[in-house]
């Protein structure tokens, strides 16, 4: 397995949580938990429902008996703590989210194989940019197509429209919008563009399926998370973080959308819509 990256582990611990209960148990009566999370309150609030309930099932209960202090990034990532150093304390669950821009790229070429430029939308202020260019593009050579390197902070509507433009005129005829909690809370905007300009696109996480996207492949988030709020409880309860290895992703998730393929003249391939884990029509 690849050594973990430092923004990798950033968004095991920002996009989930930090125990805290060791300074804190001699302030107060209940311990407390450290919630960092890279997008905002309301964007993260299955991925908190599902902690809660994961650490509700190990018998902790938020204002009960456990308390927990909330910090959104709001997608501003210099609002995160400086690096983060794993050592000795550290456990949790990590994602796959920067490691599959190979595999949703081949699914892509799968869904729309006669296309030969894919247009690969970045988010320049991700520090893992250049690595998930590098594989998208690793990917891409031996896929026999060409990629166009996009450099789109959505928060600029303006910048992202001009940047669809830009893709038509160089003859992308498909996008694989890359990992990044930008890009999931800006979902809406994403789907509509693809559509307005008719580009056959694929996402990380079943929502932008279900929302009207095309295609999406990666981890089940809300499965991450309920796993971190089950480690949680057990080191509330006195297990030491040490000894609980990083839990990966045992499940990933393909999902296509039958509704938007027929918009855009597209029919998957038997052997591909075959593989789905949900069709949306």
């Amino acid at each position: 397995m690849k050594a973990m990256r430092r923004r990798d582990f950033i968004k095991v611990i920002a996009g989930s949580v930090f125990g805290w209960p060791f300074a804190a148990r001699a302030q107060q009566q209940m311990p407390v938990i450290g919630w960092l999370f890279g997008v905002s309150a309301q964007a993260g609030q299955p991925q908190l429902t599902a902690f809660r309930n994961a650490l509700g099932a190990e018998g902790f209960v938020e204002g009960q008996n456990v308390q927990i202090e909330y910090r959104w990034a709001d997608i501003q990532y210099d609002k995160l703590p400086a690096p983060m150093r794993p050592g000795g304390n550290v456990t949790g669950a990590t994602i796959f989210s920067y490691e599959m821009e190979s595999k949703r790229l081949g699914l892509l070429h799968e869904a729309v194989p006669a296309t030969k430029t894919v247009a690969v939308l970045l988010n320049p202020a991700n520090p893992n940019v250049d690595a998930q260019l590098r594989d998208a593009r690793e990917a891409a050579s031996k896929l026999g197509v060409d990629v166009v390197a996009f450099n789109v902070p959505v928060v600029n509507a303006d910048g992202a429209i001009a940047a669809n433009a830009s893709m038509a005129q160089k003859k992308a005829a498909a996008v694989l919008v890359t990992a990044d909690p930008l890009f999931n809370s800006r979902r809406a905007f994403l789907i509509a563009q693809a559509a307005q300009y008719r580009l056959p696109a694929i996402y990380e996480f079943r929502q932008f399926v279900v929302e009207g996207g095309l295609m999406s492949y990666g981890t089940v988030l809300v499965d991450a998370f309920s796993q971190v709020g089950a480690y949680t409880g057990r080191i509330l309860k006195g297990e030491k973080p040490g000894d609980l290895p990083f839990v990966l992703p045992t499940k990933f998730q393909f999902a296509i959308n039958l509704k938007t393929a027929k918009a855009l003249g597209l029919e998957f391939p038997p052997t591909l819509s075959a593989r789905a884990d949900e069709v949306i029509e």
